[in-house]
This record gives structure tokens, C-alpha cells and sequence, in this order.
């Protein structure tokens, strides 16, 4: 449904240097929901990266909404979900 926008996702996160980025296309199961009918998709990434060594969650979170920002404010994105986290991690 929102395929062009998930792989903005995938290539607006490459700015964090990940070694793997993982986008599903959750929309599906917001049908109805309020933000869904302006048409803005709900998502969920899974991001791989060194950058979020030693970094508390929030941090590591606020990084892959900068990433992403210009989907928010252009009203792609409504939703995200993220998981951040490093290579140790994994």
C-alpha cells in the first residue's frame, strides 16, 4: 500500500550508517483510525547501527525520528514504531 514510502524510510535511515533496516507497512491494521484517514501510514522499523552504542533508548529513538522527519511533517508517516539497536544487541 505505502511502498514508496517505506523505502524512503529504508533510504532516509542510511544517514545512521546501519548495517540492517527492517520496514513493515503496519497501515493494515489502522484502518479507521483517525490519522489513517488523511492517509498517513503507520510503520515499524528495526534499525542495526553503532551509532546507538552507549545510547539510552530515547536518544537511539529521537535519532531514527530525525532520520524520518521530512515523512512526518509531509504527512506520509502518522505512525512509527521503532527498535533501535546495536549490532551486540541483536
Amino acid at each position: 500500500m505505502h511502498k514508496e514510502t517505506c523505502e524512503r524510510i529504508e533510504a532516509l535511515l542510511q544517514s545512521l550508517s546501519p548495517t540492517s533496516v527492517q520496514v513493515t507497512d503496519n497501515s493494515h491494521l489502522h484502518v479507521g483510525h483517525e490519522g489513517a484517514k488523511d492517509g498517513g501510514g503507520h510503520f515499524a522499523v528495526t534499525v542495526v547501527a553503532d551509532v546507538f552504542n552507549g545510547l539510552l533508548k530515547i536518544k537511539r529513538h529521537r535519532m531514527v525520528y530525525q532520520a524520518v522527519n521530512e515523512l512526518f511533517e509531509s504527512g506520509a508517516i502518522h505512525a512509527l514504531e521503532v527498535e533501535a539497536v546495536t549490532h551486540e544487541e541483536v
